[in-house]
């Protein structure tokens, strides 16, 4: 079936299945690699991807769910959100294995898009969900508050 979805800025019309998963869509029929596959039941967040600004599950998410919307991954991820945690995540070595961390980054992003003074409880809430085997919870969070100062004038 075709669907019109637009993607990292680009509208782009995909023949697949109504109910293929867009991680599939995204790695297999468009060769994006951010969002990773870890767990297939939207459990872990290494398949995190924007729709629509919001932070969701690509591995659960279906073709026909996203059409007409605005889906984001890791590579078009943009935004001064963005570029600071970037910047963080690079300058203060928050990924250890790295598996997991566009998930991660694409949790946080949304996080700040929404709330640029995210406490404690904000961040656990928006992370919530985003498992890295590392164990880099405290590196991870750190970041997210390092980068939300940035954002603030």
């Amino acid at each position: 079936m075709a669907f019109t979805i637009t993607i990292n800025g680009k509208a782009m019309s995909l023949d697949v299945p109504e109910d293929m998963p867009l991680l599939w869509v995204l790695r297999d029929e468009l060769g994006i690699t951010g969002p990773k596959y870890g767990c297939g039941q939207g459990l872990c967040g290494a398949c995190t991807v924007h729709v629509d600004g919001l932070a969701v599950r690509s591995c659960i998410t279906t073709a026909a769910e996203v059409e007409g919307a605005e889906v984001t991954t890791l590579e078009g991820l943009s935004g001064p959100a963005a570029d600071a945690l970037r910047t963080v995540w690079a300058a203060d070595n928050v990924a250890q294995c790295g598996y997991c961390q566009g998930g991660q980054i694409m949790s946080a992003a949304a996080l700040l898009e929404d709330n640029a003074s995210p406490e404690d409880d904000d961040i656990d809430a928006a992370m919530s969900g985003n498992i890295c085997r590392c164990g880099t919870y405290g590196r991870i969070r750190c970041a997210i508050k390092k980068a939300a100062k940035t954002l603030i004038v």
